[in-house]
């Protein structure tokens, strides 16, 4: 009787266990997992960045002496032409100062043609004769010194521009190098946009640049590169600055924002949006999880991350992949590889959120 139980007791015990082996089985359900389809992105010829315009020469000038403002000539906003007197310096010391240095220059250069007419007539020696010329050359250079430092008395525009600021007022006292007037060029403006390090890897893709103006609508001005700075900021973008061609429209301003679109060669390779979180990195290397509708199961796929988009996606290329193939955007971090998964049911245009 004891062995009839025992043997019962042991046939409920597995029928137990294979029951909850059944259920645990029955629970593993495939992880589901949303999916994108490729298509092909046409944006990847066209990169846009925001810009600032800035004046092709932005200068502050200032008198190489120092001495009392005597006269500022020149209100702010005025345009200036190149050469045009802009202030002056109270100049009295240094006339006093040239005509000290002329009166010197006269006596010594009396003196020194005596001394080389006498030594051409071998009345004198060699000694004194250089000492006359090399004191003549001497007094020449202070002349002109004196005659340069009453020229920088007077302050004038390197360029034609326009007066920014007037940085100083009349009858004030400003040291040599001292800012005075700030003046922009009227020659045509730059444009300054800060590069990815993705797209300065590209750099050599660039074909053509144009910019666009919000308050200039339906107006394209056309830029020639200048240059890129090698180094990259602290927020590990490359300036990149662009002459602005004057067109048809109005020149726009220094300080005007705009958007600047540069356009790449085209290459053999075909690039496709896909959502930025779609995109595993691991090693150095990205990929993509493609899903095969045959069994259900996704697979990595190797691509190369070509730009990134403003939207939130970013675009890739890989020879392993085609438009209309499906690949996963959410839950990427929770599937293996070769795993076999279900796709989220696409949302329902009229039942958003599923409600009903």
């Amino acid at each position: 009787m004891r062995s009839e139980l025992g043997w019962l007791s042991a046939l409920a015990l597995s029928l137990l266990l294979v029951a909850c082996g059944r259920g645990g089985s029955g629970g593993d359900k495939p992880q589901a997992v949303g999916l994108t389809t490729l298509a092909v992105s046409e944006r990847r010829s066209v990169l846009r960045y925001p810009g600032r315009v800035r004046a092709s020469e932005d200068v502050s000038l200032a008198f190489r002496v120092s001495g009392t403002i005597g006269r500022m000539l020149v209100e702010e906003g005025e345009r200036v032409e190149a050469g045009q007197l802009l202030a002056e310096l109270e100049a009295g010391d240094y006339e006093v100062q040239l005509q000290a240095a002329e009166a010197e220059y006269a006596q010594v250069k009396a003196e020194a043609e005596r001394v080389i007419a006498l030594y051409e007539d071998s009345g004198t020696t060699a000694n004194a004769y250089d000492k006359a010329v090399y004191g003549l050359r001497q007094m020449e250079a202070k002349l002109r010194h004196s005659q340069d430092e009453l020229s920088y008395t007077r302050l004038t525009a390197p360029f034609a521009g326009y007066v920014q600021s007037c940085l100083r007022d009349a009858h004030e006292t400003v040291g040599a190098g001292s800012p005075v007037i700030t003046l922009v060029s009227t020659d045509a403006p730059r444009v300054e946009i800060s590069l990815s390090a993705s797209d300065y890897a590209r750099r050599s893709e660039f074909s053509a640049f144009s910019c666009s103006f919000d308050i200039f609508p339906g107006q394209t001005y056309s830029l020639s590169p200048i240059g890129i700075a090698p180094k990259a900021n602290a927020n590990q973008l490359y300036t990149m600055r662009l002459r602005l061609e004057a067109g048809e429209g109005p020149l726009p301003a220094p300080g005007m924002n705009t958007t600047v679109s540069i356009r790449l060669r085209e290459g053999d390779e075909v690039a496709y949006a896909v959502p930025t979180g779609a995109i595993l990195e691991e090693g150095g290397v990205s990929s993509l999880l493609l899903f095969s509708r045959k069994d259900s199961t996704v697979h990595s796929v190797p691509v190369t991350v070509v730009g990134l988009l403003g939207d939130g996606t970013s675009l890739v290329t890989s020879s392993a992949l085609s438009a209309g193939d499906e690949v996963v955007s959410s839950g990427v971090h929770h599937v293996r590889e070769g795993e076999r998964v279900r796709p989220m049911p696409r949302e329902s245009e009229t039942n958003v959120g599923g409600l009903l």
